[in-house]
């Protein structure tokens, strides 16, 4: 059976939103970042993924946080460290960088 997940965590690592690659390398820094924060494994765990695109080409880096169902948009580095200790560490979502807020059932 495998391990349950506390959040999963989507970057979309796209040519569109982010043509000079800045999605690969957010993408890549997330791995490093939880890593440090201890969020790799056990019963806080995160998973992260990528995806090539999430409909938003305007406005990218986008970082998608569920089970929440928040995206932040415009992520640069040191966003993504925020949302990492803050949000995925800390259980408390930025909402002054909160993009867009999927509706709950």
């Amino acid at each position: 059976m495998m391990e349950q997940y506390s959040r999963h965590v989507l970057v979309c690592t796209g040519g569109f939103c982010s043509p000079d690659r800045r999605g690969r390398a957010l993408y890549a820094l997330l791995a490093s970042l939880l890593q440090r924060e201890g969020l790799l494994f056990g019963p806080t765990r995160v998973k992260r993924g990528e995806t090539p695109c999430l409909g938003v080409c305007s406005a990218g880096p986008i970082v998608v946080v569920y089970p929440e169902g928040v995206w932040y948009a415009d992520v640069t580095p040191e966003l993504l460290e925020r949302i990492v200790v803050e949000h995925l560490k800390g259980g408390k979502v930025i909402e002054e960088r909160v993009f867009h807020r999927l509706q709950a059932e």
